[in-house]
């Protein structure tokens, strides 16, 4: 029975790298498993769309790791991609249009607090990580 997932990362990563990953894992895998899922990238959880820090969670896992990124890549790929513009532009730097992210900018619904709360409202399952 497919249900509707809203995953929303939020805090920084680098706090508790090992809690990033799971959520990355749990988000991942509810895609596998056939339901619907709505990421909402917001906060410092932007990180998780520069490629460098991708690539610093593929460490994590052990050298020549490539875990995280096919895990993001399978996100990216399968899920609804959303994200606050303002959040990027504060934690990463980039500007919409800059072609930075792990993902094109097309392919992300920019939105704020209104599409969280829709997203949440709508949603089954939430998880925040």
């Amino acid at each position: 029975m497919s249900r509707k997932y809203f995953v929303k990362f939020v805090s920084e990563p680098r706090n508790d790298t090992i809690k990033t990953i799971v959520g990355v894992a749990c988000t991942a895998r509810a895609i596998e498993e056939g339901h619907d899922v709505s990421v909402f990238f917001a906060a410092a959880g932007t990180r998780l769309l520069d490629p460098a820090y991708i690539e610093e969670l593929n460490k994590e896992m052990g050298e020549g790791s490539t875990m995280v990124s096919d895990m993001m890549g399978s996100i990216t790929d399968n899920a609804t991609l959303y994200c606050s513009f303002a959040s990027v532009k504060a934690t990463l730097g980039h500007s919409e249009g800059d072609g930075a992210l792990i993902v094109p900018d097309e392919r992300i619904e920019w939105s704020g607090p209104p599409g969280v709360i829709k997203l949440s409202s709508a949603s089954e399952v939430q998880l925040v990580y």
